[in-house]
């Protein structure tokens, strides 16, 4: 039984703001990829495709943690909220939205 949790986190950038908040957002990589439980932690940006023509914020973090409690772990480190703080909740932050959602790899119980 699997317990990963599977993190997207998308960023949509505030106007002319792209570039850098892309380069914020990784880095945040390199401390991030030696917690405790990090499996994989890439920041990626969309890019163009006809046979991927879906709608999503332009900038995903792609994140898998060993188990929720390492997730929850990491989105209270400073660092992180330091983030959210200075660059998506600041009136002169980088981030315009964002959207945050976790998975699971296992099937939904039954009711």
């Amino acid at each position: 039984m699997s317990q990963k949790v599977y993190c997207l986190a998308q960023f949509l950038p505030k106007a002319g703001k792209t570039v850098e908040l892309f380069h914020v957002l990784q880095a945040l990589e390199p401390n991030t990829l030696r917690e405790d439980g990090c499996i994989a932690y890439r920041v990626t940006r969309q890019i163009q495709s006809p046979f991927a023509d879906g709608q999503s914020y332009p900038i995903v973090f792609n994140e898998i943690w060993q188990d929720m409690a390492r997730f929850e772990a990491h989105c209270q480190r400073p660092e992180i909220v330091d983030f959210f703080q200075r660059y998506c909740l600041a009136d002169d932050g980088l981030a315009e939205k964002w959207n945050v959602c976790v998975y699971s790899d296992m099937p939904p119980v039954s009711s």
